[in-house]
């Protein structure tokens, strides 16, 4: 059987490659894929098991057999509405803050919270000249969707929309906006910190510091 593999971040620079289509006997599972990985590109250790597995965008046990033409993602760690109503996307242009407001705003919403995240000019000591953001494309929106109705359950009356970039941004750019209207302003308060607390959680994004000292893949330590 055939099946894609797709790499990102970190791992994609490791292997020297972004997806491959690769032939594997019928009854493979998620742990023999990774095993066979680590042989064809000598990186037994960037295939550890600790790394996560999502098939066909869903996350993936390494007991999960594989089927003809499923898509298999090796991700890396990441650096980080009324009725599940919202708006997710990931954006290659900048982010226009107001808009993403301008999406959650209703009637019935007593407190509207906005979150922007920016490029600082320094993190952990080191200068920084750009980042650059990469995602996950389809599985990171269906993620945010995810976080949307998580948060419809939990707050009833809640409205989202969540706006990420990808590729380089200079120092001063938004690198991530999220809207939360509420009823009431301190569950907008507490719906909006929830949300930023999952994306950075949950959805293939990857970020890579390009400092004056180099560049490195911002991921949390094992």
């Amino acid at each position: 059987m055939k099946i894609k593999v797709k790499f990102f971040a970190s791992l994609r620079e490791r292997v020297g490659v972004s997806e491959a289509d690769l032939e594997c006997p019928d009854g493979t599972s998620v742990a023999g894929l990774r095993a066979r990985l680590a042989e064809r590109y000598r990186q037994p250790e960037a295939f550890a098991s600790t790394l996560l597995v999502s098939v066909n965008w869903d996350p993936a046990g390494e007991d999960l057999l594989l089927a003809e033409g499923d898509e298999v993602a090796f991700l890396p760690p990441m650096s980080g509405g009324v009725n599940g109503e919202g708006a997710f996307w990931l954006s290659e242009t900048p982010i226009d803050a107001a808009m993403v407001e301008e999406k959650v705003r209703w009637a019935g919403s007593g407190g509207v919270v906005t979150f922007l995240g920016a490029v600082r000019a320094e993190s952990r000591g080191k200068k920084i000249r750009r980042l650059e953001y990469e995602a996950y494309g389809g599985m990171a929106e269906k993620k945010m969707r995810e976080i949307g109705e998580e948060m419809a359950r939990r707050w009833p009356g809640v409205r989202v929309a969540i706006a990420h970039r990808i590729g380089a941004l200079d120092v001063g750019e938004l690198a991530v906006a999220i809207a939360v209207a509420a009823p009431h302003r301190a569950e907008a308060f507490e719906a909006c910190r929830y949300a930023i607390d999952r994306l950075k959680e949950v959805v293939p994004i990857w970020k890579k510091e390009i400092a004056e000292d180099g560049a490195y893949w911002v991921e949390p330590h094992a």
